[in-house]
């Protein structure tokens, strides 16, 4: 009987441990199970050089949502940069999206400037007011081979 009752608290403990890492595994992941708690938006960048699915959307310097996917618009010739934003968070017509970057050589990263003037973008919507990033290596060249101006 003893060896029974052992074996159960080993069993007990197995499960425990695996429901702990089933939820951590959810957690970490991003992961939504019952349900979204999140609202897509699209922006139209001119060039997404360097941004990847799943880099950050940040608000204030806090994040906000992830990119989860990118398109070309074929007719007006731009990418179009598909994001999930946490519902909490309102984003007005009149922002201003732009790519950045985390220190000199980091991550790629979507900035959302804050609106407020306009009406709030419901799930689908585009934000119009973009800024596609700077290329380094392309300002680095014209400096080295002398196209940029002095004044």
């Amino acid at each position: 009987m003893k060896k029974y009752s052992s074996e159960t608290v080993v069993g007990v403990f197995v499960v425990v441990g695996l429901l702990c890492i089933g939820y951590m595994t959810v957690k970490l992941g991003n992961v939504g199970i019952l349900g979204d708690n999140a609202y897509v938006l699209k922006a139209r960048f001119n060039k997404v050089t360097g941004l990847r699915v799943g880099n950050a959307v940040s608000m204030l310097g806090l994040e906000i949502g992830q990119v989860t996917g990118f398109s070309i618009d074929q007719e007006q010739q731009v990418a179009i940069v598909e994001m999930k934003i946490d519902k909490d968070i309102k984003v007005y017509d009149d922002a201003i999206a732009s790519i950045k970057t985390e220190g000199l050589i980091g991550d790629k990263f979507v900035e959302i400037d804050v609106g407020g003037g306009g009406d709030e973008l419901k799930s689908g919507d585009t934000i119009t007011d973009t800024e596609s990033p700077v290329d380094i290596q392309e300002l680095i060249s014209k400096y080295a081979f002398g196209d940029v101006e002095k004044k």
